[in-house]
């Protein structure tokens, strides 16, 4: 196989064709047709600039009964392959919106159930994922080697977090093979299985001791990506370094050290054709920079939809996560007492732990004047929420990147975050000496802790009865440049670093 020279960086994308790579992007969920999260946002807008790039990507993942509801038409390739007498079928279609070819691998007692792709009606994890996502590791590969029949083979294979961490081991015990990347979007979730699932995997002996899979006496999927990939690489530059200590390391930061010669850290961006204030569908009324007189008109019609008084000149604090520890939820609960003294109103949506959610809700009944709660998850809500707001929380006690914030400071909602992962990377505090007030566009603060937190929002309260200041903030905000561009560009790069890596190993 023929491989690009490695080129040291491309002097505008009109004139980047050296950079060209086939690439097949492997994700177990790709926006719009699979979201739980950041990674399917990420995988549904990444391979797109890509491919306005230049480069010739098919995107690849399980044919979930959902997605294949939300997908137009696919055709079935005319190979087959076998999974414990099983057959394993794959559907090629187009994704909505970008038209960016997918390929879907087909196991019906794997993949053809509704809802979560990982989690069960109960919450729990599908008690068979290691065996799902094992499979599609194995198809994955199978398509990567050209045994398919599609008469096409990528350059190079882009596998993300531990669904598809084993695809770099796989394909590592092959001849010819293709250069691997692997994407740590967190590092928080690797999927670690007991160690009586390996008769089930039936995997390659060399990869499964001390150097290879085994994790703590059990196996770990990520581990897999970290070891075997050719490139590693995760979504910010601070959270590349934490994650090679003890505190963020998770139990892996001896193998993220032994491979730092080999780990970067890309930021994301956001798809800004979906998150645009100017044009987007699921709010109110439209605004930009220059006329932010539609952002009160949105603040009023959330106001309303939650079910608080209708007041302007009182800020709405938002917050749109998961309730869990890592997001700082139990801050932001135990900051509520003090921050209603500030004559603020608090909007939150979400799910997660149960206890959390209880909370949320006796807050919600004790001060219906000031906090309103949705538990669950509603996109559209939560794009309103972003347009409504004025200050928007996001007190992570680590976060690898982050998209909401970016969807927040397009919107004119300036973010309150803790200094950790890709929070520290974007959002530039106010109160920093070496910063531009003309560049700052947030809140920032350090300790995990609700003395910092509360400290933040207070400052915030303060800037905010600042018209002028305040409005500055939320321009400076919403003219920062959150597109894949420059991340897509850092991803080429990688991979001919990769490329290269591979063709001299």
């Amino acid at each position: 196989m023929k491989h690009d020279k490695l080129t040291t960086a491309p002097a505008s994308p009109a004139e980047d064709t050296d950079l060209s790579t086939r690439v097949l992007f492997v994700s177990s969920e790709v926006s719009p047709v699979m979201k739980t999260g950041g990674l399917g946002e990420v995988a549904g807008s990444l391979p797109a600039a890509l491919a306005e790039l230049g480069d010739d990507v098919l995107v690849m993942m399980p044919a979930y009964r959902d997605a294949l509801e939300r997908m137009g038409p696919v055709e079935k390739l005319p190979v087959a392959l076998d999974h414990f007498g099983e057959p394993v079928e794959f559907l090629k279609g187009r994704l909505p919106r970008n038209d960016l070819p997918v390929l879907l691998v087909a196991i019906e007692s794997l993949f053809d159930r509704p809802g979560n792709p990982y989690l069960g009606p109960d919450g729990e994890s599908w008690p068979d994922n290691a065996d799902r996502f094992c499979a599609f590791a194995r198809a994955v590969a199978e398509v990567a080697m050209d045994r398919v029949g599609m008469d096409w083979q990528p350059e190079l294979v882009h596998c993300n977090d531990w669904q598809s961490a084993l695809v770099p081991a796989l394909l590592a015990q092959e001849e010819d093979r293709p250069a691997t990347m692997f994407t740590i979007h967190n590092l928080a979730y690797q999927g670690v299985f007991p160690t009586d699932v390996l008769d089930l995997l039936q995997l390659p002996e060399s990869i499964l001791g001390m150097d290879g899979l085994e994790f703590h006496g059990q196996i770990s999927f990520m581990k897999g990506g970290l070891l075997y990939a050719d490139r590693v690489t995760t979504v910010s530059a601070t959270y590349a370094r934490e994650i090679q200590t003890e505190e963020y390391g998770c139990g892996l930061d001896g193998v993220l050290t032994q491979r730092a010669e080999h780990l970067s850290g890309i930021l994301n961006g956001i798809d800004i054709h979906v998150w645009d204030p100017a044009s987007d569908p699921k709010i109110a009324a439209h605004y930009d920079r220059e006329d932010l007189d539609g952002k009160q008109m949105n603040k009023q019609a959330l106001q309303k939809e939650m079910g608080l008084p209708e007041v302007a000149d009182v800020p709405i604090y938002s917050m749109i996560a998961r309730l869990i520890e890592q997001k700082g939820i139990d801050l932001v609960i135990d900051a509520v007492p003090s921050l209603l003294k500030l004559q603020v109103q608090l909007v939150i949506l979400g799910d997660g732990e149960a206890r959390f959610e209880q909370a949320l809700r006796d807050l919600a009944e004790e001060h219906p004047e000031q906090v309103a709660v949705y538990i669950g998850y509603n996109e559209g809500l939560a794009h309103r929420i972003t347009a409504g707001s004025d200050v928007f929380l996001m007190p992570s006690r680590f976060e690898p990147c982050g998209l909401t914030q970016m969807h927040c400071m397009r919107y004119g909602t300036p973010p309150i975050v803790r200094a950790t992962g890709g929070l520290a990377d974007t959002v530039r505090d106010v109160g920093m000496v070496d910063i531009d007030p003309l560049q700052a566009n947030g809140f920032v603060f350090e300790d995990a802790s609700v003395d910092a937190l509360l400290h933040a929002m207070g400052h915030a309260r303060v800037i905010y009865d600042q018209p002028e200041r305040w409005r500055t903030l939320q321009q400076v905000g919403m003219d920062g440049d959150y597109t894949w561009l420059a991340s897509a560009i850092a991803y080429r790069m990688s991979y001919q670093q990769a490329i290269a890596e591979r063709t001299v190993s």
